[in-house]
């Protein structure tokens, strides 16, 4: 029946009917898992009741009389088939699912077992373990149908439920762990070659897909994690290349008879978007595949425009004070504003690398630990502390400091707090925030080597010599002519920013 709840005030459903009035099943699940001391009888139970002045206490005080205690561990929470908790609910259902024939789970899938019952909010895992193709994958491994192998996994689908089940197997060390963005390329490779008619075009495309640019990819790998960034361009790169093998198709050419001008009008067209199909062209050259012809230069542009400092300041005072905005986007964007940290180094960050003493809290970017100013600090603080009641799909997004957010929805605000959307960080000032010590010069000492810095100083703040952001400098006063020795005076630190 459709009413005003008690605790809640919406109208909706009836999942119980207790002492304080209905309840509905959002506000039964919430209390489900309220536990504690319950301050009427001093005992430590689950309290799912409330007094008069709306404190939690347990069922017995708050005259509650359904019983919530489970048949096979004892303890009070939420009701689950055959009055088992959810712990217990989910050991039975991965006892039945990892079932190899015999009435035991398969050796081999223990430790995957063993991982999926230490997470927490084992619901999470109940709703996973009802999917169809989840239920189907791990039967398949269990029973031997699936060989339990990267290249088996490759074949299954859908692509998403079987990337996930590949990071929980590396998790638990079922299978080695390889990278998961160039598994999930090679994917897409083999998908995107068998979209391909010609059969020469196919063989061309797989010749330089495998041993050119995934061999880079995986050297890449070798030495760290790959980024989404790369994985994407390369991507881009086998595409243009085949959109290539089309229109010189379409021209009645083939690779080996391409001209220079059939390379100008593919270019005319639309350089920005063709650009990516220069590493396929260069490679075709190199292999002797197409003559030798000349390639648009790649032109660099700068930002004309660079963020100067009252404009910082006010996009840094909105990412402080605007609790409107996300609170992910305003922890990312402060290092940003602060520090002129590249937002590569800012989406690796791990909640390891985040240290809190309850005094100060330091964020690990690369060097030593670098303290974070009272304000920043505050919202990293409660930005972690969110994340601690997230469900999490894998071992990696558990340590994700700043995971990847999912699509932006139409309540969210379309531009993010930080610099304007064009490729460009504010170059940080040393001077309020952040005021890195300087060396003077040493009396008998030339003016131009008192300018220079101590190593860690300028590493702590990262690139400071990229697209509009000129390193500081210092400039020679007035009355200093070349070859003149300064002393003792102070050097005068340049306000201009140039590109």
């Amino acid at each position: 029946m459709i009413r005003d709840r008690a605790r809640c005030g919406r109208r909706a459903s009836k999942s119980a009917e207790w002492s304080d009035g209905p309840i509905c099943r959002t506000c039964y699940d919430r209390v489900m898992r309220v536990r504690g001391r319950c301050p009427c009888c001093d005992t430590d139970r689950l309290l799912p009741g409330r007094d008069t002045d709306g404190t939690p206490i347990c069922r017995d005080c708050a005259g509650i009389v359904r019983d919530f205690f489970y048949d096979r561990c004892g303890s009070e929470g939420l009701l689950l088939g055959g009055r088992l908790c959810e712990h217990c609910t989910l050991a039975d259902t991965l006892a039945r699912l990892f079932d190899d024939g015999t009435g035991r789970v398969a050796p081999e899938l223990l430790p995957l077992v063993k991982i999926l019952l230490e997470m927490d909010r084992p619901k999470v895992r109940l709703i996973w373990l009802r999917n169809p193709n989840v239920v189907r994958l791990l039967q398949g491994l269990a029973t031997g149908n699936i060989a339990l192998s990267h290249d088996r996994l490759h074949q299954e689908a859908p692509w998403r439920t079987v990337a996930h089940l590949r990071d929980l197997l590396m998790d638990s060390g079922v299978l080695p762990r390889v990278d998961r963005q160039l598994l999930l390329y090679q994917r897409w490779l083999t998908e995107r070659l068998g979209t391909i008619e010609a059969p020469e075009h196919r063989q061309l495309l797989r010749h330089f897909a495998t041993w050119h640019r995934t061999r880079r990819l995986r050297t890449k790998a070798e030495k760290g994690p790959l980024g989404r960034s790369q994985t994407n361009h390369t991507k881009q790169e086998v595409t243009q290349a085949g959109a290539f093998l089309a229109w010189l198709a379409g021209r009645g050419r083939a690779i080996g008879q391409c001209q220079q001008a059939d390379i100008d009008a593919w270019h005319t067209e639309s350089l920005a978007t063709r650009r990516p199909s220069q590493s396929f062209l260069r490679w075709c050259m190199k292999t002797d595949r197409m003559p030798r012809l000349a390639l648009p230069p790649t032109v660099i542009t700068q930002d004309s425009e660079p963020l100067h400092q009252h404009r910082r300041l006010a996009i840094l005072r909105r990412v402080l004070n605007d609790d409107s905005l996300p609170l992910r986007a305003r922890v990312a964007a402060a290092p940003i504003l602060l520090d002129a940290q590249p937002v590569s180094r800012i989406v690796r960050l791990t909640v390891d690398d985040v240290t809190d003493d309850e005094t100060t809290v330091t964020v690990r970017l690369g060097g030593p630990p670098s303290p974070l100013p009272e304000p920043v600090a505050d919202l990293m603080r409660a930005y972690i502390q969110s994340r601690q009641h997230l469900p999490y799909t894998s071992r990696q997004e558990r340590t994700e400091a700043l995971p990847r957010p999912p699509a932006r929805t139409a309540h969210e605000p379309s531009e993010p707090p930080g610099p304007p959307p064009k490729d460009r960080r504010p170059a940080a000032a040393r001077q309020g925030f952040r005021d890195p010590p300087v060396r003077p010069p040493s009396p008998g000492t030339r003016h131009r080597e008192g300018s220079r810095l101590p190593r860690q100083d300028s590493h702590s703040l990262g690139y400071r010599s990229r697209r509009g952001m000129e390193p500081i400098r210092f400039r020679r006063p007035p009355a200093m002519k070349r070859g003149t020795y300064a002393g003792s005076a102070e050097p005068r630190l340049s306000s201009t920013w140039t590109t």
